[in-house]
């Protein structure tokens, strides 16, 4: 099969800093597709635990990755652990402190202000240091810039940048990114998506909308 392997670890010549990123996820509410890598010369293999925080098993949210993503030094996903209660005077978390503050605690107060899953689309580059807060949505095609914090949905094939993060443009018109979505070739078999690389990486939508 032309390319590397999908389950290859360390893609770059066995470098630590270059991994993809499903092979070293070991938690079922993460989920990843092939060749999304992640860049970090400090323990790139630990993303999970290092770079997806406040992600606990009794919420349930997840992180949904998709295809062919390029994730930079310090991405980082807020879960929806992260959030304390709204709907009282108090944000305070008397209640994990225990010896009694644990008594008649409203659960309820914290799932109403959970945002849901986080999802990432396909091939997606979101620059150093970003930031995704919980229940976001990025499309594919997306770029995220650097040290940008993104609190509300990002469309597919837009570049959205700042804090908070906003668009500041689509990549394309919107008649070529439904064509972009229509073709979806990271879906195609590898061998298809090898055959094809000048397409993809060129500009002549004709092409890819006729490669074979």
């Amino acid at each position: 099969m032309p390319g590397p392997h999908p389950t290859t670890r360390l893609p770059l010549n066995g470098e630590p800093h270059t991994v993809f990123l499903k092979n070293v996820i070991s938690r079922p509410t993460i989920k990843v597709g092939d060749f999304t890598y992640y860049n970090d010369d400090d323990n790139a293999s630990d993303f999970e635990n290092r770079n997806v925080l406040y992600h606990f098993d009794f919420i349930g949210d997840e992180l949904v990755i998709g295809k062919f993503c390029a994730l930079a030094t310090g991405t980082q996903f807020i879960m929806n652990g992260a959030t304390h209660a709204l709907g009282g005077f108090s944000t305070y978390p008397f209640n994990i402190f225990g010896h009694g503050w644990e008594e008649g605690v409203d659960f309820s107060t914290f799932t109403s202000s959970q945002k849901g899953d986080t999802v990432v689309g396909n091939d997606v580059w979101i620059g150093r240091g970003a930031t995704i807060m919980p229940g976001v949505s990025i499309g594919s095609g997306a770029i995220i810039g650097a040290y940008a914090v993104v609190t509300k949905d990002v469309p597919p094939y837009c570049i959205a940048a700042g804090n908070p993060a906003q668009v500041m443009k689509k990549r394309f018109c919107d008649k070529t990114i439904e064509r972009l979505l229509d073709i979806a070739w990271w879906d195609w078999p590898i061998d298809k998506i090898s055959r094809n690389l000048a397409a993809i990486r060129g500009a002549d939508l004709a092409a890819l909308e006729n490669a074979v």
